[in-house]
């Protein structure tokens, strides 16, 4: 396979990486780095799109239920339209930019979502927001794997370590900022848009995205594209969807029976994707998600570390944004601003975080997983001796402190999944991250947020609050002692 250089379009040829896949596999000097500055601005800024828009509507679901009179069931689709079709088209994605071409892919896929938003802004009743909600987490699928593949392939060395370092911050601070956001904006009602300002705001951003990616974002594709998987794309769907659609469904619904036959289904899904992935792997072929892949020990243990920790992350988002709204009767602002230690902390220490992983190694995502369960306890103790006056001070000593463990962990561990994935398969490398990372967000506000909903009428809300911080912190103890299998060094 010959690997088109960035900037030139002229090739540079590289040998086919043999199964499993090796940091050491013979390949010719790589091009040189094409990803300047404004470029990596921009797709950072794409970046940060897709994760603010799933949290963005947190805080905001509420007000939307007034206006559009929307019952719980069609608002969790809400959330659950754009995680479900954002996760299940990821790898697709990366694919695609393979083969077309990442920015080709890049720009029509921030256009898409730029449409998306204002659909979703100007939608006239819910099932109308909920299918432009499904769209835009198409466009998003199409935009973010570009963003991983182009800094794989258009940059190098310590260079690109400090862009995977910054795309982890950028992942992590977007999501707190999104919740913070979005009650910032609804509360602002700005030209009396009211909720409908949390998409409306993507509009402007997108068009400034564009008009920097057409000048600073280049080129990057494989001279020889492989065909799309069909086979292994229509079953990582079918295992995707009756695995995540029944989880964020099934507790508004009922749990009727096609939840469960849908749960049950999960498991041959996946099976059957699997078998038949690993046998057009063997066969020479390059499947939808090559099995090869994860014999790279650096990928599979960090792949197995980002699920417990999206899943606690989205998790405490969703509730905290319910508990400070409903229980402790707080405003879409102070519920928002509630976090905002978390974010700033969050933006500080990942900073930060290429010098502590340069002198200390991976040992530093161990520390991080001691800091966060250290601020999830504090939270816990201040939900407990303050309830229901509970907010931004009382909150402040917690979010920072788990703000810090946050800011230790994710964006290490998105630098460690892909540091040793070949430049050819960096559209592949980045799209399963991003499924992992997206589909391990939807499970937790499925299940952290299935569990508060349904213990609250029963124990009252401080307690529901209380058990899902400890579910949480049960998932922090299980990160930090994962963290001691990584690596030692980082490539």
């Amino acid at each position: 396979m010959t690997e088109t250089t960035p900037t030139t379009g002229t090739t540079a040829p590289t040998a086919r990486t043999s199964t499993p896949y090796s940091a050491h596999s013979p390949r010719t000097a790589p091009a040189p780095p094409a990803l300047g500055t404004l470029g990596l601005f921009t797709v950072l800024l794409a970046a940060s799109l897709p994760l603010v828009d799933f949290f963005i509507v947190n805080v905001a679901l509420p007000t939307m239920g007034r206006d559009l009179g929307a019952s719980e069931s069609v608002l969790e689709l809400v959330v659950a339209g754009y995680g479900v079709a954002y996760a299940v088209l990821l790898v697709l994605g990366g694919r695609l930019g393979d083969l077309f071409g990442r920015r080709r892919l890049f720009l029509g896929g921030m256009a898409a979502f730029g449409l998306t938003s204002l659909a979703c802004g100007l939608a006239p009743d819910a099932w109308t927001l909920v299918a432009a909600r499904v769209a835009q987490g198409a466009s998003a699928a199409a935009m973010l794997p570009q963003v991983l593949a182009t800094i794989q392939a258009a940059t190098e060395g310590p260079r690109r370590a400090r862009a995977m370092s910054l795309y982890g911050a950028t992942a992590g601070l977007s999501m707190v900022a999104g919740q913070i956001l979005g009650g910032v904006l609804v509360a602002a009602d700005l030209a009396g848009t009211g909720w409908r300002s949390v998409f409306l705001v993507n509009v402007p951003v997108v068009v400034v995205g564009l008009l920097l990616a057409a000048r600073a974002v280049p080129e990057t594709r494989s001279r020889r594209p492989e065909p799309v998987d069909g086979p292994g794309t229509a079953l990582l769907a079918a295992a995707l969807l009756t695995l995540l659609v029944p989880l964020t469904e099934g507790r508004a619904a009922g749990w009727p029976l096609w939840t469960w036959l849908s749960l049950a289904a999960f498991p041959c899904a996946a099976g059957a994707f699997w078998a038949v992935e690993r046998r057009a792997d063997r066969q020479g072929r390059t499947p939808l998600v090559p099995p090869s892949l994860f014999a790279l020990t650096s990928l599979r243990r960090a792949l197995v570390m980002i699920v417990p920790f999206s899943m606690g992350f989205s998790g405490f988002m969703f509730v905290i944004a319910v508990a400070l709204q409903r229980g402790a009767g707080l405003d879409p602002v102070p519920a928002g601003l509630a976090l905002a230690p978390m974010a700033l902390v969050f933006l500080f220490v990942s900073l930060a975080g290429p010098r502590l992983v340069t002198r200390y190694g991976t040992r530093v995502v161990s520390a991080g997983a001691v800091i966060q369960g250290v601020g999830v306890a504090l939270m816990m103790l201040a939900a407990w001796r303050a309830w229901p006056d509970l907010g931004l001070v009382e909150l402040l000593p917690g979010a920072a402190v788990a703000g810090a463990g946050q800011a230790l962990q994710l964006p290490v561990l998105m630098r460690i999944v892909l540091s040793e994935v070949p430049p050819a398969r960096a559209g592949v490398g980045g799209g399963v991250m991003v499924t992992t990372q997206q589909s391990a967000l939807a499970l937790g506000v499925a299940t952290l947020g299935t569990l508060f909903l349904s213990l609250a009428p029963h124990t009252g809300m401080r307690d529901a609050l209380l058990w899902t911080l400890a579910a949480q912190l049960a998932g922090v103890l299980l990160t930090g002692l994962l963290s001691l299998r990584l690596p030692r060094t980082v490539r």
